[in-house]
């Protein structure tokens, strides 16, 4: 009887795992269908956002550069100072003169890091597993009053970030992920709402939020030339 058992709750569990897997699978499939499918995704090479927020009464201009799997760059506007965020494959920069800053200050190797798993401007989700990441279904939530999927994405670097997919329209409507900024360990999390198709024809959302504010993108450019040098102090 034991045996029989045994042999029971092992197969259960195969079935469990295998349907958890065929469930992780169907979203991401149905994820990459909306954001314009797989092939498009694939030809994703760069991206330009340009946009703006405001922070307490201050207009804040700012200019996001990417480019796949080599470096990201944000150009900011505010006050009269010209800042920057800047990260490639080996080191980051930040240089904040509206802080006093006089000079381009190290990134902090975590920060880095966490930069770095975003390069992939195709998204964790297109090839997860050559890419050697991992993804677990976390169950369901609401964000904005939207049902969605919670995905634990988990990279090859070991950093983590969950993804929180749309159950309507399968595209993401909130990230969270720890991050490290002077020292301290935070969760921060994001919001993206309304979603467009740009004129390259590729989804993205124009509104993203965290808890400092809202950043509205103007424009949106792909597959447009961009030389790496701009990923360097």
């Amino acid at each position: 009887m034991n045996f029989f058992k045994l042999l029971l709750t092992t197969v259960i569990s195969f079935l469990t795992i295998n349907l958890s897997a065929q469930t992780v699978d169907e979203i991401v499939a149905k994820h990459m269908d909306a954001m314009g499918g797989k092939e498009k995704m694939l030809m994703l090479k760069t991206v330009k956002l340009t946009g703006g927020m405001s922070v307490n009464g201050a207009d804040v201009s700012i200019v996001g550069t990417r480019s796949h799997n080599i470096g990201s760059r944000n150009d900011i506007e505010v006050m009269g100072t010209s800042n920057y965020e800047v990260a490639n494959n080996k080191e980051g920069w930040t240089f904040f003169p509206i802080f006093r800053m006089e000079e381009p200050v190290a990134m902090e190797p975590s920060l880095l890091t966490s930069k770095q798993v975003l390069f992939d401007l195709q998204g964790p989700f297109v090839d997860y597993k050559e890419k050697g990441i991992a993804i677990e279904l976390k169950g369901t939530e609401k964000v904005e009053g939207a049902d969605t999927w919670n995905l634990l994405v988990t990279y090859k670097n070991g950093k983590t970030m969950n993804y929180f997919i749309d159950k309507n329209t399968y595209r993401v409507a909130k990230t969270k992920a720890a991050v490290t900024a002077n020292g301290e360990e935070k969760i921060e999390g994001l919001l993206f709402a309304d979603y467009k198709q740009n004129a390259g024809g590729y989804w993205f959302p124009y509104s993203v939020t965290n808890d400092r504010g809202t950043i509205l993108y103007s424009t949106i450019e792909t597959n447009i030339p961009v030389d790496d040098k701009v990923f360097s102090k």
